[in-house]
């Protein structure tokens, strides 16, 4: 058994895999789930449950859409600019790590971005706190999951600012009050399912303020509208995230999920702490419960630590290029299991190399 610590596409369920593969097969009538039409009653079915299970997940209220898009997050650091930005208008951004970066490049098209604060010259191994955000911008946007630095903010900012969050790789993984913010966005390849789908929920009520003209595929309210289905839709990875949505409203919804990642997060950071061989690799008050980032006390070990997790069965453990190390990526459907061998293997590690 290989255990999946991955950080890129998510780890899904079991059953997931086996359902959305006997799809491919036999959706239908002998059809597979990759050849029927987009606009069959079947995958409306399967679309009005995806938009059910999210809002039913994320107790999202009444006035907001929730849209199934393409072109991943990097795709919405621009909508939202385009969006939600007057001509000449400024968005304050809290730069917390490289697609927080990412998103603040995309502003210049359309307006200014006002770094609020930034962890950069610390290498975001921080989130930056006690930060002011101007009333008169047209939003604030921040990144509540660093994936590469491990990093992760629990806690929204009081502003009478609208909050744009990009929620990639911690949706899903507890609880939020989607009241607060008027865009969540995520790219669906951590919790929700396969990549090629992004989640965006939005308020309704703040579109169509900016006085631009915005081009149809690229205008929300054209999603609103098409109930995101404008054009072709990524029909097999919309298909799969409403399976693994269904796995995890099974599991007791989001509230349990998260109870679940806590225990994860705190067992392998207790071992990270406890272990002279480990230690973490960003403040201990940001920490990520999806990302786990630690470095070797000594680099020598680093090399032959990876060559130990490789032979023993664990994937996907070496961190950014941009941090070194390791990255232990905790996302819903890792078992617990995987998190305690991993400690296991850690702490057999210390033993071979005790001094």
């Amino acid at each position: 058994m290989r255990h999946n610590f991955g950080a890129g596409p998510c780890i899904l369920p079991q059953e997931v895999f086996k359902q959305a593969s006997a799809a491919v097969l036999d959706f239908k009538d002998g059809l597979s789930i990759l050849e029927i039409s987009h606009r069959s009653p079947e995958f409306d079915g399967v679309v009005e449950e995806t938009v059910k299970l999210v809002k039913e997940l994320l107790n999202v209220p009444s006035g907001y859409s929730v849209l199934l898009l393409q072109g991943g997050a990097s795709l919405q650091f621009s909508m939202v600019p385009q969006n939600l930005l007057p001509e000449g208008g400024t968005a304050a951004y809290l730069d917390s790590g490289v697609w927080a970066s990412k998103a603040i490049k995309e502003v210049k098209h359309f307006g200014k971005a006002h770094v609020v604060a930034s962890s950069k010259d610390a290498n975001y191994t921080f989130i930056p706190k006690d930060y002011v955000i101007p009333e008169d911008s047209a939003y604030f946007h921040y990144t509540s999951n660093n994936t590469i630095y491990g990093t992760e903010l629990f806690e929204l900012p009081v502003t009478k600012v609208p909050v744009v969050c990009d929620m990639s790789s911690d949706i899903m993984s507890r609880e939020i009050d989607v009241a607060k913010y008027d865009i969540i966005y995520a790219g669906a390849q951590k919790n929700i399912g396969p990549a090629g789908l992004t989640l965006v929920i939005i308020k309704d009520e703040i579109l169509g303020k900016t006085g631009r003209s915005i081009p149809s595929m690229l205008d929300y309210k054209s999603h609103i509208d098409g109930g995101s289905m404008y054009n072709t839709p990524p029909v097999f990875s919309i298909y799969t995230a409403m399976l693994n949505l269904r796995w995890l409203k099974s599991k007791g919804g989001v509230a349990e999920m998260e109870k679940e990642n806590i225990a994860k997060a705190r067992a392998l950071y207790a071992e990270i702490d406890r272990n002279p061989l480990f230690k973490g690799a960003c403040a201990v008050e940001d920490r990520s419960r999806m990302n786990v980032c630690f470095v070797m006390e000594d680099p020598e070990l680093e090399k032959p630590f990876a060559k130990y997790a490789d032979e023993n069965g664990f994937e996907g453990l070496k961190g950014h290029r941009s941090v070194g190390g390791f990255r232990a990526s905790m996302y819903n459907a890792l078992p617990i299991t995987s998190v305690h061998a991993l400690i296991d293997l850690m702490q057999s590690f210390e033993e071979k190399h005790k001094k």
